[in-house]
C-alpha cells in the first residue's frame, strides 16, 4: 500500500527501507513494535518450533517483494509484457512462496503451480487497478465505491499497462486521459494482457491434470535453482508425491479462484476495464472457492 499511501518519493523510499531493516529484526529474533511485524515474527518462531529448525522463511524472499515495489514506486509503465510477469513473480507468486514454507512445503511442484498462479494474480491485479492509477479518487471517496460509475480525482496518473502492448494496439496515454474506456485500441491492450493472466491459469490447470494422470507437470519450472528453490533428490518410499504435495498445499493456491473469476468479468464487458462493476467483489466466490478446494481443482 507504499505507493499508494505516500505523498512523495522520498518518503517512500523511506517507508520501504524501514521494512528492509524490519525484516532483518524479525529473522534475528527482535522485530519492531509493529503489528505486522509482531505477527511474522511469531509466526517464523512457530514455525521453527513445529519444525525442529528444518523449515525457514527466506529473507530473500521477503526483500524481493519490497525490492519489486520500490521498482513501481513511481507508476512508471511497465516497458513489455514479460517485465510485467516479472514483477508478479516477484511480488504476488513470492508471497505464495513464503506462504508454502510456512506450512512447511518445500516442493518444486507446489512452487511450480504457484508460480503460475502468482503471475496471474498480479497481471490482474495491475489490470484491475489500471482506473484508479490512472484516475486516483480524491482523498474523501472509497477507492471500491466510484461516485456515479465515474472515475476521476484530484491528480492525474498513469496508465500502467506495458509499453510494447500498447504500441501494438494503437494506446496513447493522452487518450486514455481523454476518452477513458473509449480511447483507441484500449479494449485490444487489455484483452492481450489478460490473455497473458488466462494462460497461466490454463497451464495451472492443465499441470493439476497431468498429475492427476500420474504424470510429470508437463514443463520445466524457469526459477528452479535460483536462491529459495533449491530441492533436495527426491528419494525414499515416505516422500509424498507429487499430487499428494499439491493437494496437501492446495490452500494456498486458492487465489486462482478470485483471480479466474475476474477475468471471466472482464471478459464478458468486452474488456473495457473501466466499468465499475469490475471494482466490486463477486458474490459467487465463497461457493467458487469452497466447490475449488473440496474437488482440488482450480
Amino acid at each position: 500500500m507504499i505507493p499508494e499511501t505516500t505523498s512523495s518519493y522520498t518518503i517512500g523510499l523511506m517507508r520501504l527501507q524501514f521494512w528492509r531493516d524490519a525484516v532483518t529484526k524479525i529473522l534475528a529474533g527482535s522485530p519492531p513494535k509493529e503489528p505486522i511485524a509482531i505477527l511474522l515474527a511469531s509466526a517464523i518462531s512457530d514455525l521453527n518450533e513445529r519444525t525442529q529448525g528444518q523449515a525457514r522463511i527466506s529473507k530473500a524472499w521477503l526483500n524481493k517483494m519490497i525490492n519489486a515495489r520500490e521498482q513501481t514506486l513511481t507508476n512508471d509503465p511497465y516497458p513489455t509484457i514479460a517485465a510485467l510477469e516479472t514483477y508478479a513473480e516477484n511480488t504476488y507468486s513470492t508471497l505464495l512462496y513464503l506462504t508454502l514454507s510456512s506450512l512447511p512445503m518445500t516442493s518444486i511442484t507446489a512452487d511450480h503451480v504457484a508460480s503460475h498462479i502468482g503471475k496471474a494474480a498480479g497481471i490482474a491485479a495491475v489490470l484491475r487497478g489500471l482506473p484508479l492509477v490512472a484516475f486516483p479518487p480524491p482523498p474523501a471517496q472509497s477507492p471500491t465505491q466510484p461516485a456515479s460509475g465515474t472515475f476521476g480525482g484530484t491528480k492525474q496518473g498513469a496508465v500502467m499497462l506495458p509499453l510494447d502492448v500498447m504500441a501494438q494496439a494503437g494506446v496513447k496515454e493522452e487518450d486514455v486521459f481523454r476518452m477513458g474506456g473509449e480511447a483507441p485500441g484500449l479494449r485490444d491492450a487489455v484483452f492481450t494482457v489478460a490473455t497473458r493472466a488466462s494462460d497461466h491459469l490454463i497451464t495451472v490447470q492443465q499441470m493439476l491434470s497431468n498429475l492427476r494422470a500420474g504424470q510429470d507437470v508437463g514443463h520445466d519450472f524457469e526459477h528452479a535453482g535460483e536462491e529459495g528453490h533449491e530441492y533436495l533428490p527426491e528419494h525414499g518410499m515416505g516422500r509424498e508425491s507429487p499430487l499428494d504435495e499439491v493437494n496437501r498445499a492446495f490452500g494456498v493456491f486458492m487465489p486462482a479462484v478470485s483471480t479466474r473469476l475476474w477475468l471471466d468479468r472482464l471478459e464478458s464487458v468486452d474488456f473495457d476495464i473501466f466499468r465499475p462493476e469490475l471494482l466490486r467483489s463477486d458474490w459467487r466466490l465463497p461457493w467458487k472457492a469452497y466447490l475449488a478446494f473440496n474437488r482440488k481443482s482450480l
